[in-house]
């Protein structure tokens, strides 16, 4: 991908005008920016580093990796340090915990840049498609050298051209749009799996979500530009796709000629070289029949499905707008559990949304103990300034809804340890990914269903799938040996 990309990008004359269709205007500005690096790397004595530090979900890590492919395409090196000479923090803004967090790391970042002026930094991401919080940059961090947010982080490289030749803050923030730019550089986390953008935006509004305000409307990518994407990844030895979007189960509503998420999904299965495929995450109201059928009949897909619930309260629910009720919830579950009986369920629940009772909370335990979900991600109900569910009345204490999540804790982790541990004893196929951060003599691999594996291999492995007998289960992982 990137040779063809250097070949696109040679053929760009930086002294014609600039073209105004995407991805050449890109490619101009890449190679332009080619030459303002090299001026500051001849000024520095040395190649210049570059850092992403990235918050937020798989969205977002999506996002890192097109802006490093771009940094690395107009010279720089990749570097996990802070200390780069130039850092972009691509912020999250689902709980204002951090954003609080990306205003610490600036405030360090104030000191570092007085220390070295030449220094870049960047904020871009879900964050900053928040007016205040814009707001709050132009008059308090001025230091800043460039903001974008969501919708453009594709032209990074004319961003950077522009603080360039600006020589001062740059602020480029589109409201939304309705633009997918396809052609850009890509720098992957791991050479044998990668995330597949195959939509963009939100229209659930959730009451307790910004994501909506930040992300934009629904936009679907074209299915052969996805396909076409999956194809050039398998050739560079990708085995495993994971599928992304803020609800891919509403994929293809937006295109022209509709297409829904278990046919992309299918398709996707079918390119050679591809071994596994995942996809994140799915919206309970929209999971279908159709997908159901899908996943069933093709081995190829993960047996792994996130679900989030949320509350087990219908009247919650309605209050969440999330467009479903604890009964067709349960239903769903056992729908897709008869025909996918090996299926892992994870989801999402959310403790003390405003004007949940204890009744409330009983109807979430009650379905916690009914579906046993292998993991559940908890969360305490955060306010979200700018959301509808901001201005809802609460009535329960801090006590209390510390006292429900505490319960919670307890009885997910019961029912998560009993049912990952029904594995124990057999033979399954494993992605090797790396080395164990706890002990450099085990590797770390992936089942279909998500769950981890350590056990003892060569690192010459890694990227392979290879079949692993799970011997031993310590309630969230495996001990296991290769077979």
């Amino acid at each position: 991908m990137i040779n063809e990309i250097d070949k696109k990008i040679d053929k760009i004359d930086i002294t014609e005008p600039c073209p105004a269709e995407e991805p050449f205007r890109q490619y101009y500005f890449i190679k332009k920016a080619r030459g303002y690096y090299r001026e500051l790397a001849k000024k520095a004595g040395r190649n210049l580093t570059c850092s992403i530090q990235t918050y937020g979900c798989q969205m977002n890590v999506r996002d890192s990796e097109k802006l490093t492919g771009i940094l690395e395409e107009i010279g720089y090196t990749s570097s996990d340090s802070e200390d780069a000479d130039l850092v972009i923090y691509n912020t999250c803004t689902v709980r204002e915990n951090a954003n609080r967090k990306v205003y610490g790391h600036l405030g360090i970042m104030k000191h570092d840049k007085e220390t070295h002026p030449d220094k870049m930094i960047g904020l871009c991401g879900c964050m900053m498609q928040e007016p205040d919080v814009v707001a709050t940059i132009q008059k308090k961090y001025r230091f800043v050298d460039m903001v974008f947010g969501t919708h453009n982080v594709f032209k990074l490289a004319e961003i950077y051209c522009n603080r360039i030749e600006a020589g001062g803050q740059v602020v480029d923030i589109w409201k939304d749009t309705n633009l997918v730019v396809e052609d850009l550089p890509v720098k992957k986390e791991f050479p044998f799996k990668s995330g597949v953008n195959i939509m963009f935006g939100c229209n659930n509004f959730c009451t307790y979500c910004i994501v909506p305000y930040v992300r934009g409307r629904e936009r679907s990518r074209q299915p052969e530009d996805i396909i076409r994407e999956v194809k050039r990844l398998s050739e560079e030895g990708v085995k495993e796709i994971m599928l992304l979007g803020q609800n891919v189960n509403s994929y293809g509503k937006t295109l022209e000629e509709p297409m829904t998420f278990a046919e992309l999904l299918q398709k996707v299965t079918e390119v050679d070289g591809i071994e596994r495929v995942r996809f994140m995450t799915s919206h309970p109201k929209d999971l279908s029949d159709e997908l159901i059928d899908v996943i069933a009949a093709n081995e190829k897909i993960c047996r792994h499905i996130h679900l989030p619930m949320q509350s087990g309260s219908s009247r919650i629910l309605n209050q969440m707008n999330r467009r479903y009720t604890k009964e067709s919830y349960l239903e769903l579950v056992d729908k897709i559990r008869r025909q996918i009986p090996e299926i892992s369920l994870t989801t999402d629940i959310i403790v003390g949304f405003p004007g949940e009772t204890e009744e409330d909370f009983l109807e979430t335990m009650d379905v916690v103990n009914r579906v046993r979900f292998d993991t559940a991600f908890t969360f305490i109900y955060s306010k979200r300034t700018g959301t509808p569910a901001a201005t809802f009345e609460d009535h329960a204490t801090k006590e209390e809804i510390q006292n429900r999540f505490d319960r919670l804790i307890k009885r997910v982790s019961e029912i998560s340890g009993e049912e990952i541990c029904r594995y124990k004893g057999q033979v399954m196929p494993v992605l090797i990914e790396s080395v164990s951060e706890q002990n450099q003599e085990l590797l770390t691999g992936r089942l279909s269903n998500n769950i981890l594996v350590h056990f003892k291999g060569d690192p010459s492995m890694i990227g392979e799938i290879r079949d692993v007998s799970l011997d031993e289960c310590k309630g969230f992982y495996y001990m296991g040996n290769l077979v």
